[in-house]
């Protein structure tokens, strides 16, 4: 198993996972998310930003990352770090703690990016998912004020979030 850049042939790939987690959101939890801009996608891939999971010559997963999130973090956005967003797992892969494997990839990247962060969010009433996170490393760090900003995605809008942090030593 490897991660690897996106490149504009897996777009509609990358929407079709998006699609996967909609339909299986809507199963598991009272929120979803509201679907994604195809710019940002290409704009992702374009700064190489946009990672799939390749397992047996299939992708697994998918994920994007950002070194800037000053709208969710506030203040720590100016620390040294990389935000992960929409980790995906196709349906077929599910339980197989991708993110973990992720977070070996991300600590790794952050070395080698000089970043002392992996960072991300979820929903502030996400149990299950806070969880998850926290017994792949992550550290809980509460939850952020109510979102309100057109900049983020819709289903980002009036609502709190969980904040989750990995230091790089």
């Amino acid at each position: 198993m490897y991660i690897k850049n996106s490149d504009d042939k897996d777009v509609e790939t990358i929407f079709t996972f998006y699609d996967y987690a909609i339909a299986y959101q809507k199963t598991k939890f009272n929120k979803h998310w509201q679907g994604f801009d195809a710019g940002l996608v290409q704009t992702e891939i374009a700064e190489n930003r946009q990672f799939k999971m390749i397992k047996d010559d299939e992708v697994v997963a998918i994920f994007a990352i950002t070194f800037n999130d000053p709208i969710i973090w506030g203040e720590k956005d100016n620390d040294l770090a990389i935000y992960i967003h929409r980790i995906v797992t196709h349906p077929n892969y599910r339980g197989n703690n991708f993110v973990k494997e992720i977070v070996v990839w991300a600590k790794e990247y952050c070395k080698e990016k000089n970043k002392n962060f992996i960072r991300l969010d979820t929903w502030g009433d996400n149990e299950k998912l806070i969880q998850h996170y926290q017994q792949c490393g992550f550290t809980f760090l509460g939850l952020s004020p109510e979102m309100k900003s057109d900049s983020l995605p819709k289903h980002y809008d009036s609502l709190k979030l969980s904040l989750f942090e990995i230091k790089i030593n």
